[in-house]
């Protein structure tokens, strides 16, 4: 998973370490500024000849069987809006993916990496999830298993 800083994922980096964690993306200032200063999705397509590459071969039907309007509204989304600022994102999401596989590479320290990863995630529990939002959210609070039969 790469994932961008946000939601579960500022949770998910605090609990494994920032080391342990490959992030891309803007952050949330850099968002802010940038759709400030008039973010253009085509512009930035437009700019990376690799990206606008992808985004030519899926209107093309290329991934559709030949089907050219199959993604057309997927591809006009990004292009005229990109609500996600999918395309900002991109070039840093091609060096986090880079990092990644040198970071594969080091199979000890990977291993490592994964066994961490794997050992703090049990704060994301659904049960914890589900406690959490019941009393948080919800305000219900717990009744006993038998509570069914007692009526209470």
């Amino acid at each position: 998973m790469l994932p961008t800083l946000d939601g579960a994922n500022v949770e998910i980096r605090e609990e494994v370490g920032a080391g342990n964690f490959f992030l891309f993306g803007l952050t949330a200032e850099e968002v802010v500024n940038l759709k400030a200063k008039g973010y253009n999705p085509r512009e930035t397509c437009d700019s990376n000849a690799e990206l606008r590459e992808a985004i030519d071969q899926i209107r093309s039907g290329f991934f559709s069987k030949g089907d050219k309007e199959l993604f057309l509204p997927l591809v006009d989304s990004l292009i005229s809006r990109d609500e996600y600022l999918l395309f900002a994102d991109y070039p840093s999401y091609l060096e986090c993916q880079e990092r990644v596989g040198r970071a594969y590479l080091d199979q000890k320290n990977w291993t490592k990496m994964s066994i961490l990863n794997a050992a703090r995630m049990g704060k994301f529990s659904s049960d914890r999830s589900i406690r959490e939002y019941a009393a948080k959210i919800w305000k219900a609070r717990p009744i006993g298993a038998d509570a069914h039969r007692t009526g209470g």
